[in-house]
């Protein structure tokens, strides 16, 4: 098992997200921060677990950036930090080259930073599980159904049973 934290949109979007896939064993969501100055404070993201026999680190970064506004500086960025952490210093010269070969896939350019992880808060109970416990309220019909559309769309090999 392998881990990685990913921050971008709405944290219980990407737990939806991410917890849809084959491979993932895990999703925690809530707040992360970093050892980065920038990146210091808290933010919305998600760490995944994950068997890499099961689904490789570079679909798991494709459906990130994919499924969240990684190429945009909005003015909500503290909040929704567009951002990698990563648990072990071997993995940050593979995800700055997944990153570059992603930018294909992208008009403008990526903005995704990688940032080393310090800590996480977990969410809580109330939200944790968000999409599951509120399939047919307005924020998840809006937000979250798009992405799982896309996910069946483009990476059913990977998807678990979405209905």
């Amino acid at each position: 098992m392998q881990k990685i934290g990913l921050g971008g949109g709405c944290h219980w979007c990407t737990e939806a997200v991410f917890a849809s896939l084959k491979g993932v064993k895990k999703v925690e969501q809530g707040w992360i921060n970093s050892t980065n100055h920038e990146a210091s404070e808290f933010s919305e993201a998600i760490i995944v677990h994950f068997d890499p026999k099961l689904i490789d680190l570079d679909v798991l970064i494709e459906i990130h950036l994919l499924t969240h506004n990684s190429t945009s500086n909005h003015s909500m960025r503290k909040k929704y930090r567009s951002a990698i952490y990563t648990f072990d210093d071997k993995n940050i010269d593979l995800i700055k080259s997944i990153l570059a070969k992603k930018q294909k896939l992208f008009k403008k350019p990526i903005i995704t930073k990688i940032y080393p992880f310090k800590s996480f808060k977990l969410n809580s109970e109330k939200f944790l599980d968000y999409y599951k416990k509120n399939k047919n309220n307005q924020f998840c019909n809006r937000y979250i159904e798009p992405k799982l559309k896309l996910l069946l769309e483009k990476y059913s090999d990977y998807t678990k049973d979405l209905m």
